[in-house]
């Protein structure tokens, strides 16, 4: 299992998904220019949910190694959670900006926005679970092929 290098690839994406549940992607600065706030701070229960979800998935599709064709399902379906999580946090940095979501009774309307490191762990997700797909495939064919010459 562990010799495959695609597990290796899904072992990474637990890593990464898993650091980013701890860390925020994106830090704002008040429109008077005093202090930062993190996205922690705002009500993103649905962001959590994503960003707990990718990490999970991707470890139940470790062991899933016997069923290769379920495994690249898995991982497609966890592509599209990241391309989700993506495009949540892209909303909720809209929206901040904007002013529609309220901190603490006042509006973060005007702030500016400064991605961290972190912003870009979806996207790496999303090359590391394509590149897991591939060889998980690439795998399939070979078994298929050996299974046709005998």
């Amino acid at each position: 299992m562990i010799q495959r290098i695609q597990t290796l690839y899904l072992l990474l994406v637990v890593i990464l998904g898993t650091l980013l549940c701890f860390f925020s992607p994106v830090q704002f600065l008040m429109p008077e220019g005093t202090a930062y706030v993190s996205l922690q701070t705002f009500d993103t229960w649905q962001l959590t949910i994503i960003a707990i979800a990718i990490p999970l998935l991707a470890l139940v599709t470790i062991f899933l190694f016997k069923n290769r064709m379920l495994q690249a399902r898995l991982n497609v379906v966890n592509a599209i959670l990241c391309l989700g999580q993506c495009a949540l946090l892209g909303l909720y940095i809209t929206f901040i900006v904007k002013g529609y979501e309220p901190i603490n009774g006042m509006t973060l309307a005007g702030a500016e926005w400064f991605p961290s490191v972190w912003a870009a762990v979806p996207l790496v997700n999303i090359v590391l679970l394509m590149m897991a797909t591939r060889r998980i495939l690439k795998d399939e064919a070979l078994v298929r092929a050996a299974d046709r010459l005998r």
